[in-house]
């Protein structure tokens, strides 16, 4: 009788994706919030046959020897895959998966909803009630930005950040976009966004918003230069990857007044933690990576990811392949 194919689960993720690959697979699932640390994960997938992995677990050379040259798959519970050594999967046979696709919409929702905080000062206004300050109706209290007729600057327009430019349109933004790729006239059309080099994005945009992919090329991309690109007063958001912003010239932008407020879903180390200069800037809100956290959308990936892992451990195509 053919055995059921090992796996291990690097944390609890939503039943529907979790009971299929229990019901298929001789499954081990890490129960802990935090994720296994280096050496407890080495030794987790010894001999497994398929890994289903965050995007806290760095797979490398040195994870995929530990496992053994049975391993066949590697299942990413993300859009993202920075976390994954493309090659070194390629190079020793093993498919790499991930969750594309079922977070766009909800991603552009979060980044939309941090625009708006940002823009009208919604955390701070909670401490002052909180605080016991409010006494009465101020004409100067807690001034924002508009967002209506505000020029929205995109940096990456792939799919969240066209869905960024679909919710700037009920707004009668303005939106500017630099992509490395340019999209289609159709596309820019269809989204009322119109293409323009990267320092022109900087220095027009009343809101930045940042959508690109981690790379040796966008890595530091909003440093301390590029900050004091933009225009002043102006508003940064970030749902792509923390270390696409330098987090030391953005507190001082924020200290010196360069920058109105940030948005921050992502951040470089993460997590920070609550004495990090960022998390005491009023000017600055930030959030624990929730950009995904919804329940539909959470569920959606389960599923996306229990079907990578199964049609690897099948020999099958992944559904939702990454190439090395």
């Amino acid at each position: 009788m053919n055995r059921r194919p090992r796996v291990f689960v690097t944390r609890v993720i939503p039943d529907a994706g979790l009971a299929p690959v229990r019901r298929a697979t001789d499954a081990e699932v890490w129960p802990d919030e935090l994720p296994p640390a280096r050496d407890v994960l080495l030794e987790k997938v010894r001999g497994v046959d398929g890994l289903l992995s965050l995007l806290t677990d760095r797979v490398d050379d040195e994870l995929l020897g530990a496992a053994g040259p049975q391993l066949r798959v590697v299942s990413n519970f993300a859009v993202g895959y920075d976390n994954i050594d493309v090659p070194a999967c390629t190079r020793r046979g093993v498919a790499v998966g991930n969750t594309p696709g079922v977070l766009t919409e909800t991603t552009a929702d979060l980044a939309f909803a941090l625009l708006m905080a940002c823009a009208r000062r919604l955390p701070e206004a909670t401490d002052y009630v909180r605080a016991d300050r409010w006494q009465t109706w101020g004409p100067l209290l807690l001034l924002g930005k508009d967002v209506h007729g505000a020029t929205l600057g995109l940096v990456g327009f792939g799919r969240i950040g066209r869905e960024m430019a679909r919710r700037a349109t009920g707004f009668g933004m303005r939106t500017i976009y630099y992509d490395p790729v340019r999209a289609d006239a159709a596309v820019e059309a269809a989204l009322d966004a119109t293409f323009a080099p990267f320092e022109e994005v900087l220095a027009a945009a009343d809101f930045v918003s940042l959508h690109t992919v981690l790379s040796d090329v966008t890595r530091g991309l909003i440093d301390a230069a590029a900050l004091a690109r933009m225009k002043r007063g102006a508003i940064l958001i970030n749902t792509s990857r923390g270390p696409v912003v330098d987090q030391a010239a953005l507190a001082e932008a924020l200290r010196s007044g360069q920058l109105f407020a940030a948005g921050l879903d992502v951040t470089d180390p993460e997590p920070l933690r609550a004495d990090h200069p960022l998390v005491g800037l009023p000017n600055c809100l930030v959030v624990p990576h929730i950009a995904s956290a919804s329940e539909r959308t959470r569920d959606a990936m389960a599923r996306q990811a229990a079907a990578n892992l199964l049609a690897g451990l099948r020999g099958e195509p992944l559904p939702d392949p990454v190439a090395g």
